[in-house]
């Protein structure tokens, strides 16, 4: 193939496709109206001689050639960004850039308000996208993928090319209603075990840090109930007779504090660490290097 007859706003736009496979959104994504990414991706096809994409019940769905073409075209994009973007000194009052940030949910309650507080008087013109996560790994799809270009969560399975920066820590506190009978004094191990639990699973696994520590010495507790959502674990525990095993900052930013009792764990946890991690190909990326830094301050 002849590379002199080749646009590169059409890889741009298939890049944008693969993203967010819809016509309109992907034009949003790159500032393109939807005829024009219409008229993009037929160029495409006649250029490519696939169809690319087809028409499926959840958008646009790549063809196989259309997912051969996807990594190596992101990284080459990716790359060309770099080369361009280095000679030139990042200045974040004086960016219009775009930012897409991924975050587990505990991290969008902690995070997210100093963080658009501070974005709005340091750089106020910067877009700033959302994508939240559950399962840890998901973070790393996204990493790949280029759908974000930082996350916030629990350390992923490592891997060589997703980098990683310590940002906070969690303890753990165990939270009851007011008046429960258990709230009156410290809370042994037998009492802990006699109670109905409240156990979160981001990934609705039945088996959380308390089981496992707990399984050490051959022991298990009631669950009463098992939810994903961790911010309605104060809320739940404020009107019923479970206890819950909680991040103390969830129950900070949950805004139930006073509704509940804090007692320590009557058995070692050891705290949850939070990273902000990125992938290794956006390492010196100007814009993105500044909001790493940028972020880590925050917290």
């Amino acid at each position: 193939m002849d590379l002199h007859g080749i646009d590169l706003n059409l890889l741009v736009a298939f890049d944008a496709l693969m993203a967010e496979r819809n016509v309109t959104r992907a034009g949003a994504r790159i500032g393109r109206t939807q005829p024009a990414m219409s008229a993009a991706l037929a160029r495409l096809r006649a250029l490519l001689r696939d169809e690319l994409f087809v028409r499926g019940p959840k958008g646009l769905q790549p063809t196989p050639r259309a997912l051969d073409l996807a990594e190596p075209l992101s990284h080459a994009l990716a790359h060309i960004q770099r080369t361009l973007e280095f000679t030139q000194e990042f200045v974040p009052s004086a960016s219009a850039a775009t930012l897409t940030l991924g975050l587990s949910e505990h991290p969008s309650h902690v995070l997210l308000p100093p963080l658009i507080a501070a974005l709005g008087r340091q750089a106020p013109a910067i877009s700033l996208r959302l994508r939240e996560f559950t399962a840890r790994d998901d973070a790393i799809a996204m990493l790949d993928a280029g759908e974000v270009d930082v996350a916030v969560g629990v350390p992923s399975t490592a891997t060589g090319r997703i980098l990683a920066r310590p940002l906070f820590e969690e303890r753990f506190v165990c939270i009851l209603r007011k008046d429960h009978p258990a709230a009156l004094g410290p809370l042994t191990l037998d009492q802990f075990l006699a109670l109905s639990h409240l156990l979160v699973s981001p990934e609705n696994e039945r088996f959380g840090h308390v089981d496992a520590e707990l399984a050490k010495s051959g022991l298990k507790r009631k669950l009463g109930l098992t939810l994903p959502q961790m911010y309605m674990a104060p809320v739940l525990v404020a009107c019923s007779d479970m206890i819950a095993t909680v991040m103390a900052g969830v129950v900070e930013a949950s805004g139930r504090a006073g509704d509940l009792v804090i007692l320590p764990p009557p058995l070692h946890l050891a705290p949850i660490p939070f990273v902000l991690s990125w992938h290794r190909r956006n390492d010196a990326h100007p814009a993105q290097r500044w909001f790493r830094d940028f972020i880590a301050t925050l917290m």
